[in-house]
């Protein structure tokens, strides 16, 4: 049966950190002037209440990661540092200008690209130069991502005296074999050495990032990286599947053959096996493809039930609006999206006409906020309702026909105003996400948009 519902669900499949999926987007009603309407009146409603949240994308890398699906540009001039923080300063300035007032910021997150590319001075000068126009949130959370092959001791000292207390590192797979084919030598001394810095400086909560179906990966890869893992004992995990998405990325992921990459069965066993060495060593499934120790914020956010997800991925705490900073960074402010130009020259020259560097986004309808609450239910609780009345749209019982397949396979259950994603089901909660996108449905691609779902 788990071989026939493999073949039956691996489909292509959007992720989910948005609703609508940026491929769907519908950017006819989009304007700049909509766009900064949109984020004053959620500033308004989020500002004094929960405070707002800053992605800021560092896009460079000193080599190429044949895996990645980002952004990036691969230099090992590190003099791009300063002109890049100046641009990030100055459309952070443009922002506050539209706001009117001081922004409480609850959370930072910086990505990548590779954040430790970057000097502790840079580091330091950009972060600084956020408050110069903000103030932190008592509560505050700050995170960035870590290479481990150059995030140094005073990378994370000088971040943690910064007010940033979690830090993730990418691991992605020990095997050497692996990571030739991925462009990723990197030691499993490098990764505990990292790990034990960040420990013993004090951060509370360190994230090690796993992929599963990388090529050339075999089960004996999967055992050993877990057991090498668990004796770090990072507080969470990422262990998600490699996307292959060669297709939007160009050369950049055809490092390797495609017949290298396991699939269906044997990737999904690469999964189960990780997944059950996880929970045999106190670790708990969060969302979809995320695990953490009891102790972790995270772990605590699930059980609370104010777990939350957006384009950084899942969060323990909810901010209505999440403000992209840098090149190609995604904007959220509930009622539309915004994202800026992908490429770094325009990015410079949009913010040399003192204009923010946004070129795409979507107003959001009352159907896809709606949607939208039903697919972050899912992500986040493995449930959702439609009880009252403004959780409710036309099509729930086209919805509910779609997903009677997946019942009757164990993979949900269906009540009369809710369903509940089973401990079987939980592996292939995107595929239930599509039943209720209705963007999706109404105009299916005619090339490839999106990874394997399993």
């Amino acid at each position: 049966m788990k071989n026939s519902l493999i073949q039956k669900y691996n489909v292509p499949g959007p992720r989910y950190t948005s609703y609508p999926t940026v491929p769907y987007w519908d950017e006819t009603d989009f304007s700049d002037e909509i766009w900064a309407e949109t984020l004053k009146k959620s500033f308004v409603e989020s500002n004094s209440s929960e405070g707002i949240s800053l992605y800021i994308h560092l896009p460079f890398c000193e080599s190429l990661c044949t895996f990645c699906g980002c952004n990036k540009r691969i230099t090992k001039n590190h003099g791009v540092e300063n002109p890049y923080i100046e641009g990030v300063l100055k459309e952070w300035a443009l922002y506050c200008k539209i706001l009117g007032e001081k922004p409480t910021i609850k959370e930072i997150h910086l990505g990548g690209g590779t954040p430790t590319f970057f000097s502790t001075k840079n580091l330091e000068d950009l972060i600084n130069g956020i408050f110069v126009h903000a103030k932190k949130a008592k509560d505050h959370e700050f995170s960035f991502e870590g290479h481990p092959n150059n995030t140094s001791h005073e990378h994370l000292q000088k971040l943690y005296d910064l007010g940033f207390r979690r830090v993730s590192f990418g691991v992605q797979d020990y095997s050497e074999k692996v990571q030739k084919a991925i462009h990723r030598l990197q030691p499993f001394h490098n990764v505990a050495k990292v790990t034990f810095w960040a420990r013993e400086i004090g951060y509370t909560s360190i994230g090690h990032d796993i992929i599963f179906g990388l090529p050339f990966q075999e089960i004996e890869d999967i055992i050993d990286t877990i057991e090498k893992t668990k004796s770090l004992q990072p507080d969470r995990l990422a262990f998600y599947s490699y996307a292959h998405v060669p297709w939007i990325k160009g050369n950049g992921q055809r490092g390797f053959n495609d017949e290298d990459i396991p699939k269906d069965d044997k990737k999904r066993m690469l999964y189960e096996t990780g997944k059950k060495l996880l929970f045999e060593n106190g670790y708990h499934e969060i969302g979809m493809d995320h695990f953490a120790l009891k102790t972790d914020s995270l772990h605590e956010a699930f059980q609370n039930g104010a777990l939350h997800r957006n384009f950084m991925g899942y969060s323990s705490s909810k901010t209505q609006l999440m403000i992209g900073l840098g090149v190609s960074s995604i904007s959220d402010n509930w009622y539309s999206f915004a994202q800026n130009v992908k490429n770094l020259e325009d990015y410079y020259q949009i913010l040399e006409w003192n204009k923010l560097p946004v070129f795409r986004g979507h107003l959001l309808t009352d159907e896809d906020l709606i949607i939208r609450k039903h697919i972050l239910n899912l992500m986040c609780q493995f449930e959702t309702s439609w009880e009252n009345k403004e959780s409710y749209f036309i099509e729930i019982p086209d919805v509910l026909l779609q997903l009677q397949e997946m019942e009757n396979d164990g993979l949900l259950i269906i009540k009369d105003n809710s369903i509940t994603v089973t401990e079987k089901g939980k592996p292939y909660v995107r595929n239930i996400c599509m039943a209720f996108d209705l963007r999706l449905k109404r105009k299916a691609p005619e090339t490839a948009l999106f990874s394997m779902t399993i």
